[in-house]
């Protein structure tokens, strides 16, 4: 077992990136080799191409984030309310942290984008949040998909240490180039449903792409609705004992062909983000004919700690990320040494000024 603690680190607070670098692949990347444990490179996320070659396949997880985050008021006292949508349970029915200065009640209302707006009426109160039935100002529940609801009412989910940093700051808490910098240039619109970005995909430009595309370079496209409990800290003693949240995925058969297709042809499967990395790795061992054909959706719970077997990631492309989080012990996974090695690695960050977190800078794993 992992005792938790081992995935501690201190971290300067001057390093925790509130806004991204410009232009996006302008960011750094710290290049690492599973085979070579000495060996620390640094280099811009512009350097991908020399690390990345035909007929390497590159996974990436195309999902849009909602503007999920929002702030309003309650009808009853017109005190402030915000929150953040979580994740729909049924049709017009959404479970949503809330936050108020009051305390909340079942059959409470919360208004967003005045009178006319969306109206979140309090059915019960769940583990986490709440679930809410979002209805018109006339009290009839309203089915169309969230992203068109949230649309010019709703904002980008920043993690809340962003928001701190920001405040730490002295600065605006909301910067208006956040709906487009916390979204990868390839996300699908039909794919809108994660609440907290795939970060390592933020360092990609369309020409980053263009060029490594024509150095043979295939794509193969997944997806995660990525929860905000990505962000949400082991508690339990062991990192085994983390009651990790469920996930829905969608791996679909031309993924699957172009992993295989890559291997096949003497190609790696380099795989762009944590994330990524769960849905791949989620496929079920052995890969059934039907599963190649149709592809797999699911939700999935998949917990990858230090003695992990993956069977579809020979590289990975990964952001700095939190202490303690299931995303430190993914990584500490995937690199021989373990938590010891990755955090070597991240203290030669933290001397090196590395930017942390989602706005931060990038790691690439080698074979």
């Amino acid at each position: 077992m992992l005792p938790t603690d081992a995935l501690d680190y201190d971290l300067p607070p001057e390093l925790v990136a509130t806004h991204p670098a410009t232009p996006r692949d302008a960011s750094r990347l710290m290049v690492l080799r599973r085979s070579e444990p000495e060996r620390i490179e640094h280099c811009r996320f512009e350097d991908l191409d020399r690390f990345v070659t035909g007929p390497d396949v590159l996974v990436r997880n195309v999902t849009r984030v909602l503007p999920a985050r929002f702030e309003g008021r309650r009808a009853s006292t017109g005190g402030r309310l915000g929150g953040l949508f979580l994740e729909e349970r049924r049709p017009g029915q959404w479970q949503v942290m809330l936050r108020s200065n009051g305390k909340l009640r079942e059959g409470d209302v919360g208004i967003i984008g005045g009178d006319e707006g969306l109206h979140l009426r309090l059915i019960e109160r769940l583990d986490e949040g709440w679930l809410v039935d979002v209805q018109d100002p006339e009290g009839r529940s309203l089915t169309r998909p969230v992203s068109e609801l949230l649309e010019g009412r709703g904002r980008p989910p920043l993690p809340p240490y962003i928001l701190a940093a920001r405040r730490a700051r002295d600065d605006a808490s909301d910067d208006p180039t956040d709906p487009d910098r916390y979204q990868t240039v390839y996300a699908e619109p039909e794919r809108t449903g994660s609440v907290a970005a795939p970060t390592a995909g933020l360092h990609f430009t369309p020409a980053l792409i263009d060029r490594l595309t024509s150095r043979g370079i295939r794509w193969a496209d997944v997806s995660l609705d990525v929860g905000a409990g990505t962000f949400k800290p082991i508690e339990a003693s062991s990192v085994e004992e983390h009651d990790i949240h469920a996930e829905r995925i969608e791996v679909p058969g031309s993924a699957i062909a172009a992993v295989e297709s890559a291997r096949g042809s003497g190609g790696r499967s380099i795989v762009v983000g944590t994330t990524s990395v769960r849905a791949l790795e989620s496929l079920p061992e052995p890969v059934t004919d039907e599963v190649r054909q149709a592809g797999l959706t699911m939700r999935t719970k998949l917990l990858i700690t230090p003695g992990f077997d993956f069977r579809f990631t020979d590289a990975l492309i990964t952001n700095f990320h939190l202490p303690r989080s299931s995303l430190l012990a993914l990584v500490a996974a995937f690199l021989p040494g373990g938590v010891e090695r990755l955090l070597h690695c991240y203290g030669e960050a933290i001397r090196q000024k590395y930017r942390f977190y989602s706005y931060g800078d990038a790691m690439l794993i080698l074979p």
